[in-house]
Order: structure tokens, then C-alpha cells, then sequence
């Protein structure tokens, strides 16, 4: 998401003007019903079609909203004249040039354009050469996949428009995680399918509240989406824990979206584990592409993989093909290039891109710790940071959004706030951006908080804990009172004990005793 450039220090657009009165003062200033009505019938003709032009978008349209780019677009700032700008909120592993496909990828592009064989139309679900290549990319840790059960798709957002349109009806909901990346919810919403939030937990590195995400579960829920790892915060799901998400799944029979476009972009030491390869009975459709683990996002080329070991999605693979000829396939020239891409591309260069993630991750996260009022979580795979913000101390900002527009406006540091993924009171950074320029952001926010935080919340904390630290402290103080007044009973105690025994008949010295 590119920083906005509107005036620095204003605030968002007033809200359209009303009618005085409201509605009802309307009619009341209105006693010509008559007329209107007669001026009604003149502007339709005889097939009821209006004699003017009016031509309004659908309920689609309207009801379609892409919440990141409205909350950053009505953010009026400007970044700070004499520093230069620093965006940790674009998505966009490329828009730096630091992080590059290897060379094996845009040969085999290159090979694919000169081969005029993929200039033409391809089947809706994709050439299969391309979607073989897939299912031998996706077959792992026991599972084989086979090109039937792939869809290609126009990049990974297509893959999860399709399964949403598939799997659920208006009226219907499905779950999405809390934070999390709108797009689930631009998606359904415009076609009238709602969406219900279950939380990830920041102190348990951002897992599922899975007794939350049982608790969400209705007689209308079509699908439960997960994604891992995750945007916004770069983490990677232990096995028993997707193990634990596939029970409550299974308990309710609810299919799974699986938001995969970041699988194996994980950090060394980290292992990553795909629903499909661990689910015995809930059918998940696995959603992936090129764009993030291959840094080719403009290139559009996603796919879903059907995972139904119980045979329960016929139907719905079906309806895939049907809606895959909506966009009559995807880019031929990409899939020409597939099955080189997949195969080619060395182990090295995904390691190389994970352990450049990984040194970024830490370089935010140990100078961001040290400074109050934030809290950063660290990632373990992905391409962000999620970071908690003590709102308490920063009593300027009412909100995450009135920080970050201060934040471009002082330091020229754009980060998105949380909420943009439904979770106020964070922010997220990008960690694609060159090392230089990471460290340089990261002291410009350190800054920042410095100048504005307000450590009267600490001292208000302090005053309010003054007289249980004192009551403690007496409570100490007589306890020690008391002991030393049980220590000088018992030595008395002894010290008669030692009498007794000296009087008595046939003992001879004391220390003997």
C-alpha cells in the first residue's frame, strides 16, 4: 500500500452534507405529493425504462470495499520535507529491488514467449503441463496430488475469490482471522456473504482463540479461512496446533480455505506444515501462487489445490471449473513456464530469501523492544511485523491511525495501523525493505516514541501502587518483628533446657549435651 499524500497535520474529508430535518421534515415541507408523482410518471416511458440517463453501480459494487486503501486514503499527511521516505506497508517483496526472482525463473518466462506455444487461449483451469507441475510441487509429506485437483487461477486472490464464490450463498458467513488481510472480507462481502471474526493470540505468537473460533461457528457458517503463515503477522503454525484447528473443523463439518500464499517462507529453524497434508477427513481447498515464496507478484499465476480425502467436494470441484471460465484461464505465458519454475528453481534461493526475512525480522525486533510503549512480536516466517503500541503512554493519539498519520508527518516512516487488519492498538511493518533502509526506520520510530511518550502513565501507576507497597512493607517489617520475638522464646526455651540437664544427677559437662 503506497503512503498517501494528502496535507500533513489535517484530518479526514467531512462527512457528506444531509437534508435538514431528516426525512420526516422533508415530507412535512413537501405538500405537493401530487405533483411529484405526475413529474414521476413523465420521466419513465411506456416500457418503464427512465427517459433520462441513470445508470447506477450494482449492490456488488457498492457493497465491495477495500478497507486498507480507505483507511489510508482518508489519512491527511504529508511526509516530513526534509526526510526521505521509508514504506514498510507495501506488500510488494519487489517494489525495493533488493529481492529478485532467480535467474531459472525468468529463463524459463523468457523460454516459454520465444516457444510461441502459449500465445492462445488455455483451458479455464489451466494448460495440463502446468497443472501437473503443480500437483508435484503440492505433493508432499504423504500426499499425492494429481492434476485434476488442481484450478490455476489469475494469482492467489482469484484462487480465494473462486472458493469463497463456490463454497458459500448470500446470507451465509464464513470465519476470518482477527488480525488479518481484508481481502477476505472485500471478497464475500460485495456478494452478500458475511464474515465473523475469531482472534489470534499476540502472547501465544499470534495462534487461533480456538475456543473463540468454535465458539463463531453457526448453522450458516460456509468455510472457516486460515492463513498460514500469516499476513499480518508472520507466523507459522505448529502441526499439533493446525491438528487442533482441523478437530474443531471436523466436529462441525466445516470446510477449510486455506490461505497458503506464504507456504515454505519460513524462517531457518521453522517448519512449515500445508492443512491438506495433515487433514484426514475435512475437505480443504488450499489456496497458493508464485507472488511471495518466488517474488514475483505482477506475474498473477495462483492456483487451489482440492484436498477431499472423504470424496465429499465433487460438486464443488464442479462448480470451480464453472466459475474458473468467468476469467477464461490465466496467464499462458506463465503457465507455458510453470513446470521449469517449479522444478528449476534451486533450494538455495529459498533459503537465501528466508534467512534475509529472518536477519530483517531481528533487526526490527531488538531495536523496537527497547524502546517504551512498544511491544513488537517476533515473526517466524512471512514478510511482517506485527507490533503492539501501549496507547496509555502516547496520550497525543487516540488512536493507532492518529500515530502512524504523525509518524509520516515527523519521520516519513509510513507503516500500516492495525486497523487495517480489524486489530486497533498495532501496526505492521514490512520487512522486504533494504537493511539500510529497515535500521534507519526503525531509529526514526525509535525517535519518535521517544519524543512523545508520556511517562506521567508510570507515575500514576506508581502513586497508585504507593500505599500497598507500604502496607507490604509493614506487613514485612512486623513479621520480622514477630519472628525475632519467636527466636528470643526459643532461646530462652533452650537456655532452660541447658539448665535442667546440667542439674541433673551424672552429667558431667554441658557441651556434651
Amino acid at each position: 500500500m503506497t503512503p498517501p499524500t494528502a496535507r500533513c497535520g489535517g484530518t479526514p474529508g467531512s462527512p457528506e452534507p444531509q437534508s435538514p430535518g431528516g426525512p420526516e421534515g422533508a415530507l412535512a415541507a413537501n405538500p405537493m405529493d401530487s405533483m411529484a408523482s405526475e413529474a414521476s410518471a413523465v420521466a419513465t416511458g411506456p416500457t418503464g425504462r427512465p427517459r433520462a440517463w441513470k445508470v447506477p453501480a450494482s449492490d456488488i459494487a457498492r457493497n465491495t470495499h477495500n478497507y486498507i486503501r480507505s483507511i489510508v486514503e482518508n489519512m491527511r499527511i504529508e511526509p516530513h520535507p526534509d526526510k526521505h521516505m521509508i514504506a514498510l506497508s507495501i506488500g510488494d517483496p519487489t517494489i525495493f529491488g533488493n529481492f529478485k526472482p532467480p535467474v531459472e525463473v525468468v529463463d524459463a518466462v523468457r523460454e516459454s514467449l520465444l516457444s510461441f506455444q502459449y500465445n492462445g487461449y488455455a483451458p479455464s483451469s489451466g494448460y495440463l503441463e502446468a497443472r501437473e507441475a503443480v500437483a508435484r510441487y503440492s505433493s508432499r509429506d504423504g500426499v499425492d496430488v494429481e492434476a485434476k485437483d488442481v484450478v490455476l487461477c489469475s494469482g492467489c486472490s482469484c484462487a480465494l475469490d473462486l472458493c469463497i464464490t463456490v463454497l458459500a450463498n448470500p446470507g451465509q458467513n464464513i470465519l476470518v482471522p482477527r488480525p488479518g488481510f481484508s481481502i477476505y472480507r472485500t471478497l464475500a462481502e460485495g456478494l452478500g456473504i458475511a464474515t465473523k471474526s475469531y482472534n489470534l493470540l499476540a502472547e501465544r505468537s499470534w495462534e487461533v482463540d480456538l475456543a473463540g473460533l468454535e465458539a463463531a461457528i453457526d448453522s450458516e457458517t460456509a468455510a472457516i479461512v486460515i492463513n498460514n503463515p500469516s499476513n499480518p503477522c508472520g507466523s507459522v503454525f505448529r502441526r499439533q496446533h493446525l491438528l487442533d484447528i482441523l478437530a474443531v473443523a471436523s466436529r462441525h463439518r466445516v470446510p477449510i480455505i486455506a490461505d497458503e500464499i506464504y507456504e515454505h517462507l519460513v524462517f531457518p529453524g521453522e517448519r512449515y506444515h500445508s492443512l491438506g497434508s495433515l487433514s484426514t477427513d475435512v475437505p480443504v481447498l488450499s489456496c497458493s501462487g508464485l507472488t511471495k515464496r518466488f517474488l514475483v507478484p505482477g506475474w498473477r499465476m495462483g492456483w487451489i489445490v482440492v484436498h477431499d480425502r472423504g470424496g465429499v467436494l465433487e460438486e464443488v470441484r464442479g462448480g470451480l471449473q464453472k466459475l474458473s471460465q468467468r476469467i477464461i484461464g490465466s496467464n499462458t505465458l506463465v503457465q507455458g513456464a510453470l513446470p521449469a519454475i517449479l522444478q528449476n528453481t534451486p533450494a538455495a534461493f529459498y533459503e537465501d530469501t528466508a534467512r534475509r526475512l529472518q536477519l530483517h525480522a531481528r533487526i526490527a525486533f531488538e531495536c523496537l523492544r527497547e524502546v517504551p510503549g512498544l511491544s513488537p512480536v517476533m515473526p517466524q516466517g512471512a514478510m511482517y511485523m506485527m507490533v503492539g503500541l501501549n496507547m496509555a503512554h502516547f496520550p497525543a493519539f487516540a488512536t493507532d491511525l492518529d500515530l502512524v498519520n504523525s509518524l509520516v508527518c515527523e519521520e516519513s516512516v509510513f507503516v500500516l495501523p492495525g486497523q487495517c487488519f480489524d486489530f486497533p492498538g498495532y501496526v505492521r511493518l514490512v520487512l522486504t525493505v533494504p537493511e539500510e533502509q529497515l535500521r534507519e526506520a526503525c531509529a526514526r520510530i525509535r525517535d519518535f516514541c521517544l519524543r512523545h511518550y508520556d511517562t506521567a502513565v508510570t507515575a500514576i501507576t506508581a502513586m497508585e501502587l504507593e500505599p500497598a507497597a507500604v502496607l507490604a512493607e509493614d506487613l514485612l517489617v512486623n513479621e520480622i518483628k514477630d519472628l525475632q520475638e519467636d527466636m528470643e522464646v526459643v532461646d530462652i526455651l533452650v537456655e532452660d533446657r541447658l539448665a535442667a540437664v546440667a542439674a541433673a544427677p551424672g552429667v558431667g559437662q554441658v557441651g556434651q549435651v
